[in-house]
């Protein structure tokens, strides 16, 4: 159906979409890049602080918890005051989430780099729904770019957030404390970025229109573009939190563990310059299942070594199969809602995706401390083959469907 000839698709200009998506992109850049301190250091500065050391990746897990519980106020915001208003909030956060923690690197405080990190997930949840904000007025056919084009400024936080760590985590007399620092100025920057971004209001006409949230929840596709983001992100999560950790404890160098992270991230956002139009020629569904076969890959590589290559290696895979099954992912819950629904259904995908990532973040340091590094790769497989499951039960179910 044409976007002329469905009521619920108001706003649609793709020229917009494109302006958006480029200027997002540059403020994920920044934002991603404040993330990428926090998983860099998270781990490492939580085995120095941590009161035991299965507690050393609570700091990581304490930035997704606020990645989670962030993700419901967000949408009421963006209702309320409008989406970028509702990213801007967000933003100070991140301001505030380096201050924190540099506060708690200087006096060794395990209970305030907490605070701080808990800080840096409700920023995470502003910037990680800038994916959202690009499609807002993209038509169908642009939707899957523009959310690979705003994920493709990770490429850059790739860069931004290891080498900022590399370059300052001696620079004063505590450890990762200048780093966090250079975490709130990457924020500040975000910000100003990010005023430049313009999307229109919904006409309050159109509200009665919703449907229940409850209704857009049972339907088989929102089903299944919620496992599968569930299971690219919480296992990405649960490798990438302690794979730093995992790393020096096998005796290899901090430096080695966060370029390691870097080349992860990297990974993860490399490829968003073409996923959305392999989505497009080959359809979301066969993209999605691309990454999953490559997340199952990863933990392979993960149980069959501990050198420098297999810990890079294996971290690259889970960057490049986050890729595909996460924005196949995302590209799914657009489809499931009209515009007037898409704050709701777009929080409501988060809340469930960030929290499992939670649950993944804190087993993960749980699962290194008690069973080692091995056990942790194990974990992709039966979490993939679920999602897996249900995304051939998809296929398989449109393509029977009567025309």
């Amino acid at each position: 159906m044409s976007a002329s000839a469905d009521p619920f698709l108001i706003h649609v200009d793709d020229g917009l979409a494109k302006r958006n998506a480029l200027v997002l992109a540059a403020a994920q850049a920044l934002a991603g890049g404040n993330n990428t301190v926090v998983v860099a250091t998270g781990a490492i500065i939580g085995g120095l602080l941590a009161p035991h050391p299965g507690l050393a990746t609570l700091p990581i897990t304490f930035m997704v918890l606020g990645m989670w519980l962030g993700t419901l106020p967000l949408g009421v915001l963006a209702r309320r005051f409008g989406r970028r208003n509702a990213l801007q909030i967000g933003s100070g956060f991140g301001v505030v989430s380096g201050l924190i923690s540099c506060a708690g690197a200087i006096y060794g405080s395990f209970a305030v780099l907490l605070l701080g990190t808990f800080c840096a997930g409700l920023y995470a949840a502003a910037h990680q729904s800038y994916r959202f904000a690009a499609a807002d007025t993209a038509s169908e056919a642009f939707r899957a770019k523009a959310v690979s084009w705003v994920l493709a400024g990770g490429i850059f936080a790739a860069v931004i957030g290891p080498q900022l760590v590399i370059a300052t985590k001696d620079l004063l007399p505590y450890l990762f404390a200048a780093s966090y620092l250079g975490q709130s100025a990457c924020a500040l920057l975000a910000a100003g970025v990010l005023a430049f971004v313009k999307i229109p209001p919904l006409p309050k006409k159109h509200a009665e229109t919703a449907r229940p949230i409850s209704q857009i929840a049972r339907t088989p596709r929102f089903i299944v573009a919620l496992a599968c983001g569930v299971t690219s992100f919480a296992m990405m999560n649960m490798l990438m939190t302690s794979a730093p950790l995992a790393m020096v404890q096998c005796g290899h160098s901090v430096t080695d563990a966060t370029l390691g992270i870097q080349w992860h991230v990297m990974a993860m956002y490399a490829p968003s310059f073409f996923t959305g139009s392999l989505i497009n020629r080959f359809g979301v569904e066969r993209i999605t299942g691309v990454g999953l076969a490559l997340l199952v890959v990863t933990g392979i590589v993960g149980i069959s070594g501990i050198t420098v290559a297999h810990f890079w290696g294996g971290l690259v895979l889970l960057g490049l199969g986050w890729n595909f099954a996460f924005i196949g992912a995302t590209t799914m819950v657009t489809q499931c809602h009209r515009p007037n629904e898409r704050n709701k259904v777009q929080a409501l995908n988060d809340f469930l995706v960030f929290g499992s990532m939670a649950i993944s973040s804190f087993s993960s340091g749980q699962l290194l401390a008690a069973f080692g590094w091995t056990l942790v790769n194990e974990m992709i497989f039966p979490t993939v083959a679920v999602a897996a499951g249900l995304l051939i039960w998809l296929s398989f179910r449109d393509r029977t469907k009567p025309a």
